[in-house]
This record gives structure tokens, C-alpha cells and sequence, in this order.
């Protein structure tokens, strides 16, 4: 780390934007991006929407229907969102979508205010047979807490991981971003308070297009060498545009840099 002139901020160890992603859809795959906007409610574009089992008022996870990672979703200019199923084709309303899943479900937007209950297999390795938990995720953006509106994992941290199984928001060179949790960041312009580092679960698991294959021992070796976290999450406390190679800064005296206004 180093001071900068002014003494508010420090370098994390040469923390820089390699990649941008937002998930316009819950559980689908997203869309890479070379620069972004970021408001309060994280990635333009990011997490916007969720599909929902009419039936249950569940939604629907890669945890409990890994089918979902295999078809993927485009934000759109006016705020809808496209949706590409793993064939090819284009699910352009509910009944398609219910078609391919071979369940009743709708599509639901952040504006939407039904209830948000998921699901998490109380045991990894006994998914099949075991139980399930129901939790309640969090308002605005579908994120399945309300501490988390960007992710950020560094390549250091991924090691020979795929970065697509862990779905943060941005990817950075070099390492150190542990570092920054309880405190704040700026990442380009757009600052940020850091609130945790990310338990996962078992999605990180499950298989993806593009040869990433089912893998048990993902989950088991970050619960075992990590404390069953990767990457952190993080609040937004100035909006701003992000753009690839922008670097990544602790503040280092909160109380200098004043906040803008939700």
C-alpha cells in the first residue's frame, strides 16, 4: 500500500478493473461490459430481474435449478431485459419461459413488491435427499442480501477457478481486496462501502456453458481455506461511471471525503 499526496487514499497492492459484469437476470448468465454505470443500486442493469414459481412463490436459483445458468440475459436500452435459452431461441414471455423450466413461472422486476423467498440445501452434500431452508433476500436489485449491490473478486483470490462460477460484478488484477471489508473504498469514481466478504454456496458448484463442469470440491476447499468466502461485497455510496483498467483505492479518512447525497 501507499499513501497518496493528499493522505486519503492508498493503492490495495495495484488493484485494477480487468473485467465488468452485470446478471440482468437472477441465476442466468450475464453480459460483460467495458464500462458502466453505477448508481445506489449497484450495476446499471444488474440483478434487475428474477423468475418466480407461481406455484411455490419461490425464486428460482442455480442452487435449486441449475438448468437457469444455462441460458443467459441482455439489459435492453429501455430497461427490459432479453432472454436467450440455451437453444437458441428467444423466451419473450412467461409461457415461453414456464415452457422450457416445465413449471409455472413469471418474471419478475425489481419494482414488483411480491415477496422474496429462496432457497438453500441445508447440507451441500446432501442436496438431493436433505433439506431445504427458505430465506427471505433482499429489496431492490435481487440480491440474496441487502449488504451486498457490488461484488468485486480479485484474480489472486480465484487462483485456477473459473471466475464465471462466482458471477462478482468486477474482476481486478493483483490481491488484497480481503483487505478492504469494514472500510471504504473508491473504485474509479464511484465510492464504495465495503460491508463483508461473500459466503458461498453451492452454485459455485454447479455446471455452466463454455466446459465448466460440476464440481463438488469448489465448495468444500473454500470452506476449508477460506472460511467458506470469496470476493466481497459492497455498498454504494457515490454513484459514478466504472470502466475497465480503473484502479481500485482504500479511503483511508472516511470523514475527509464527503458522501452524496441517496
Amino acid at each position: 500500500m501507499r499513501d497518496t499526496p493528499d493522505g486519503t487514499m492508498r493503492v490495495m497492492r495495484s488493484l485494477r478493473v480487468t473485467e465488468l459484469w452485470r446478471y440482468p437476470v437472477k441465476s442466468l448468465q450475464g453480459e460483460r461490459v467495458e464500462a458502466v454505470d453505477v448508481t445506489h443500486d449497484g450495476l446499471t442493469g444488474d440483478r434487475r430481474y428474477a423468475i418466480f414459481e407461481r406455484a411455490t412463490g419461490l425464486g428460482l436459483t442455480g442452487r435449486r435449478v441449475p438448468g437457469l445458468l444455462y441460458a443467459s440475459a441482455a439489459w435492453q436500452p429501455d430497461g427490459s431485459v432479453r432472454i436467450t435459452l440455451p437453444d437458441g431461441t428467444r423466451a419473450d414471455d412467461d409461457a415461453a419461459l414456464s415452457r422450457w423450466l416445465g413449471r409455472d413461472v413469471e418474471l419478475r422486476s425489481v419494482e414488483d413488491d411480491a415477496p422474496r423467498r429462496y432457497e438453500n440445501p441445508e447440507d451441500p452434500d446432501q442436496e438431493a435427499t436433505g433439506q431445504w431452508v427458505a430465506f427471505t433476500g433482499a429489496p431492490g436489485p435481487f440480491h440474496d442480501s441487502a449488504r451486498i449491490r457490488v461484488s468485486l473478486v480479485s484474480r489472486t483470490s480465484l487462483g485456477a477457478w473459473d471466475r464465471r462460477r462466482f458471477r462478482a460484478n468486477v474482476l481486478l488484477d493483483g490481491a488484497g481486496e480481503d483487505d478492504l471489508v469494514g472500510g471504504q473504498a473508491m473504485l474509479g469514481p464511484v465510492r464504495l462501502e465495503v460491508t463483508k466478504r461473500i459466503g458461498r454456496c453451492v452454485m459455485t458448484t454447479r455446471p455452466q456453458p463454455g466446459g465448466i463442469e460440476a464440481d463438488p470440491s469448489v465448495l468444500r476447499t473454500i470452506a476449508r481455506e477460506r472460511d467458506a468466502c470469496l470476493a466481497i461485497g459492497a455498498l454504494v455510496l457515490v454513484p459514478g461511471r466504472v470502466s475497465i483498467g480503473d484502479s481500485v483505492t482504500e479511503v483511508a479518512d472516511p470523514a475527509s471525503v464527503p458522501v452524496a447525497a441517496r
